[in-house]
């Protein structure tokens, strides 16, 4: 599933060919997504100029003057700039198509993602109006996460996964940022101390920092807005690597069930 740096590659590859264009159609093809496409879209959008290209969480948001068009890639949604004259594919299921000859198409196989309208200003809809702060903004920090696991005996790996204590940190970097803090994932969050909630804080910026310089992270088909594949891969200590040597201490790295997700740690390095 595309996460923070996924999402913020999209946008990153997109941006140059789509910022500052103006909307000459939207096709859509298959309005049953996670939520119906509204026929509102290609009303509202058609003829708008795209101001900016701008993230909250994992959604993409194409900002106009007449309102916002969310855009979110569920679980194996990508985007690419194309030639409107390309043939769709069984899974190409929008065309916004620009008045510069280019148009971005979204794909998504498996139709968990979304594309809806806002008016007005955006960050009041629902879906993002109880988002937390972003990990890589300068309101996150481990004192905000210390304050906020004050009495929740919930487990600090679905804690740090919530959208409303903060975005974006999935389950590929929940994974990786509590292994580079030395947290072990089961731990209640509220008995992680200030000073390790304050390495965790850390260790999650840095981890999204090096996702991003990557393009992301490939494990099946993500591919970023310039159809190239995420490198970060190569960079993973734990995810997907049970079994294998941890990194650190050459221990077999562990793996477990929580919250229906696959967790990744090492028992020698985490506690």
């Amino acid at each position: 599933m595309p996460e923070l740096p996924e999402v913020e590659t999209s946008r990153r590859g997109i941006a140059p060919s789509v910022a500052e264009q103006r909307v000459a159609r939207v096709v859509v093809r298959e309005r049953r997504l996670r939520w119906p496409v509204p026929d509102e879209i290609e009303r509202k959008l058609t003829g708008q100029r795209v101001t900016a290209i701008e993230r909250r969480a994992k959604y993409l948001l194409f900002k106009t003057p007449a309102g916002t068009a969310l855009l979110h890639l569920g679980m194996s949604g990508s985007l690419r700039i194309i030639d409107p004259d390309e043939p769709p594919a069984k899974h190409d299921h929008v065309d916004i198509v620009f008045s510069n000859g280019k148009a971005l198409r979204f794909r998504d196989p498996r139709r968990f993602g979304c594309l809806l309208w806002a008016d007005g200003d955006a960050m009041a809809h629902p879906l993002l109006c109880k988002l937390g702060p972003e990990p890589l903004g300068v309101t996150f920090d481990g004192d905000y996460l210390w304050e906020r696991a004050r009495g929740r005996s919930v487990a600090i790996k679905q804690f740090i996964m919530n959208a409303a204590i903060v975005v974006g940190v999935g389950n590929i970097y929940a994974s990786e940022a509590l292994f580079e803090a030395g947290i072990h994932p089961g731990r209640q969050a509220q008995r992680v101390s200030k000073i390790r909630m304050r390495q965790l804080a850390a260790a999650i910026r840095a981890v999204l920092e090096r996702a991003l310089a990557a393009g992301g992270t490939t494990l099946r088909d993500f591919r970023g807005g310039d159809g190239e594949p995420g490198y970060f891969r190569q960079q993973l200590n734990v995810y997907d690597r049970q079994d294998e040597p941890c990194r650190v201490c050459a221990k077999p790295v562990s793996a477990s069930v929580q919250g229906q997700r696959s967790t990744y740690y090492c028992t020698h390095c985490q506690r």
